[in-house]
């Protein structure tokens, strides 16, 4: 009774943490799902519109490109007449130092006649303004032939040429009349001391009246309705559509639509989210619900979805419409690495499904993201080599490009060369070779163990096995047999060869502890001979569990340790079973006292170790190494396996370990190099 709660209580927990992966998943998809209109087009000027008729969703100003208003700036700035104000009192003052102290300086004769003739001069030029000389030519190289003065409030247009430079104001007034006044005489009053500037540039009118016309320029050129048509497919996009469409994408972020359309959406998503999330339950309760056992598992599959429709949403809600950046490709290679193919495949479909919801023109990014996704999964079967990540990534990048250039000849009937496009597949390229580094971090965090830490750990100069191969040599020896076997019936019937192989190195540390307990390690004198039945068993069942604590103490991996209960699985020392019945005839043992511990294989790479482990120490027992002997044995082994029910708790078919049989029996053939008998020589005479 005890035993079936747990088992209810098992289901149950499992039923309720499928639910909650579906429920969360979806929740969290569809909080990331972008609600407004999602605006994002490829396209190229003076190309074809290869997108579906374009209808504005509502009135919006077409925009003028940075380019147009930056061009409109520049000829108002041109345009642009700077303001001088002129300073009055300059004139006064001057003329006053002219009666002042220039006269009493000269007293010669017609000293008065030349005065007023010089006051005149000086009204003459004030009133046309003079001004500084580098501001003159500053005005000049910039072109601005035209200036503004401003004089009691009231400003005028004034030519910049017809302004006085204080150089030109003294040679104006010098020879304004040379044959009335002499020059020497009038070098006399020190003409230079009497001009200075009067124009003063108007530093902050000039920058407030400039800044008002710069604001008056137009940012929009027109106004597009709700319902006009922008373009067809098949038409030519020009620089006025270009705009246009440009101008819908700026202005759709800022588009709110009403909060009952956005419900609706909302309703939607969520529907078309959990019905893709049921369906992949579905298929996980029908092909792979032993991946629900491990909770990380789960875990990693839901949550590798939902991280990249996440990002995705983002991406699209910010107007960042250049999806083929994001590695999607990644989703399948990880769920490769640490479980299987079909799965893998599965879950790059949903994601690439819910992703192109996102989009408003699925089409080009699901045929890309399907074909690259099955490439990725071709191309990695098994991760043991660095390198293999970085002929994945090329291979998956030049498949992009390849794809997209079919399918741009598919709708154009030429190759259009959009440089931006083919460099964010490079990137998406750049950014999948972050996977190998992740595998580890995802090794850590879910438990996972990936080819690469298996091919690491089946180095044979790995401590462990280095102390192995010194203190049991035959237990080394046995262990690798066992390996190669292993690796080849799963390569057969596809299974992880990788992970078999190695767990078949480590199955038997525990024989470390004990090593001449165990035949293989003996040199013709066993110690049981002195242990009863019942304590021999002990010590042979002890190394399961000594296995497992060497294990844990070389921080091997959860899989590895998995072997290593698993390969006697629920069995019997028979040995010593049969001969403690053969010494109590009529009595039944303990049968605890002759059980390994277990449990029985729970998948198929734990199956064929379990196997190919029982065929190999079977065969160092026969007599002779005939094809009849050796396949008998096989078939006497497993079939007893089976009969015993060792493997109804994994999903190992009847084909599969026909295969098996096969395998260990040519194997084991080419090991113990069979041959056939010769014939002998009559000698008749």
């Amino acid at each position: 009774m005890k035993d079936n709660k747990q088992a209810k209580r098992k289901v149950y927990g499992k039923q309720i943490f499928k639910g909650l992966l579906v429920v969360l998943s979806t929740l969290i998809i569809v909080y990331f799902m972008p609600r407004t209109e999602t605006v994002g087009y490829s396209y190229e000027v003076g190309y074809p519109w290869i997108n579906k008729q374009l209808i504005a969703p509502f009135t919006f100003a077409i925009y003028k490109s940075d380019s147009v208003i930056q061009h409109e700036r520049d000829s108002v700035k041109r345009a642009f007449l700077p303001y001088y104000r002129v300073d009055t009192k300059v004139n006064e003052n001057m003329k006053k130092r002219l009666l002042k102290t220039k006269a009493q300086e000269w007293s010669g004769p017609n000293a008065a006649l030349y005065i007023k003739h010089i006051s005149i001069m000086l009204d003459s030029v004030y009133s046309r303004g003079i001004i500084a000389t580098e501001e003159y030519d500053s005005l000049l190289k910039d072109h601005k032939y035209t200036i503004k003065v401003v004089e009691n409030r009231n400003a005028k247009n004034t030519v910049t040429k017809l302004v006085f430079t204080p150089r030109s104001a003294y040679e104006y007034i010098m020879f304004a009349d040379t044959a009335k006044f002499s020059r020497l005489v009038m070098q006399h009053f020190d003409i230079n001391d009497l001009i200075s500037p009067n124009l003063i540039f108007d530093k902050e009118k000039s920058k407030a009246e400039l800044e008002d016309m710069l604001s008056s320029i137009s940012g929009a050129s027109g106004m597009v309705q709700s319902g006009q048509k922008i373009i067809d497919r098949g038409e030519i996009v020009d620089e006025k559509k270009a705009a246009i469409i440009e101008s819908l994408v700026r202005e759709s972020s800022k588009y709110k639509e009403a909060d009952s359309i956005i419900r609706l959406k909302m309703i939607g998503q969520i529907a078309y989210v959990l019905f893709i999330c049921l369906l992949l339950l579905s298929y996980m309760n029908l092909f792979r619900n032993d991946y629900f056992e491990n909770v990380g598992t789960g875990i990693l599959l839901f949550g590798l979805m939902d991280f990249f429709c996440c990002v995705a949403g983002s991406m699209v809600a910010h107007n960042f419409y250049h999806i083929l950046i994001l590695p999607c490709c990644m989703v399948p290679i990880f769920i490769r690495v640490f479980m299987d193919s079909r799965t893998a495949f599965m879950f790059h479909c949903a994601t690439v499904m819910i992703i192109s919801s996102f989009l408003r023109e699925p089409y080009e990014f699901l045929i890309l993201q399907f074909a690259t996704g099955m490439v990725a999964i071709q191309t990695l079967r098994e991760l043991s080599q660095r390198s293999q990540i970085i002929k994945t990534a090329a291979v998956i990048t030049l498949t992009y490009c390849v794809i997209h250039a079919s399918f741009m000849l598919i709708q154009n009937d030429e190759i259009r060369f959009d440089r931006s496009i083919y460099i964010y597949m490079m990137v998406n390229g750049i950014l999948l070779l972050f996977t190998y580094p992740l595998l580890y971090v995802f090794e850590k965090v879910f438990g996972f163990v990936s080819d690469v830490t298996l091919v690491e750990l089946s180095n044979i100069s790995n401590p462990l096995l280095q102390r192995m191969s010194e203190i049991a040599p035959g237990t080394f020896q046995h262990s690798m047999q066992v390996a190669n076997l292993s690796a080849e019936v799963a390569k057969k019937i596809g299974a992880r060869s990788q992970l078999v192989r190695t767990g078949a190195l480590y199955h038997d540390i525990g024989k470390l502890e004990r090593p001449v307990f165990f035949t293989e390690n003996q040199k013709g004198i066993s110690p049981h001979k002195h242990l009863t039945p019942e304590r021999s068993a002990e010590v042979i069942i002890s190394h399961v569990t000594n296995g497992l604590s060497l294990a844990e103490k070389n921080n091997l991996p959860e899989p590895i340790k998995r072997f290593i209960l698993t390969h006697h699985g629920l069995g019997k020392t028979k040995y010593f079973y049969i001969t403690w019945k053969n010494e109590h005839p009529g009595e039944e043992p303990e049968q605890s006292l002759f059980t390994y511990p277990g449990p029985n294989p729970s998948t198929k790479e734990e199956a064929i170790l379990m196997m190919a482990d029982s065929v190999e120490a079977a065969s160092r027992s026969l007599t002779e190494y005939t094809e009849e002997s050796i396949s008998n044995l096989v078939d006497k082994i497993i079939d007893g396996q089976m009969q015993e029910k060792f493997f109804s708790n994994c999903d190992i078919t009847f084909k599969d370990i026909a295969t098996a049989k096969e395998v260990f029996k040519e194997k084991l053939k080419i090991v113990y190099h069979t041959r056939i008998s010769y014939p002998e020589l009559n000698n008749k005479k």
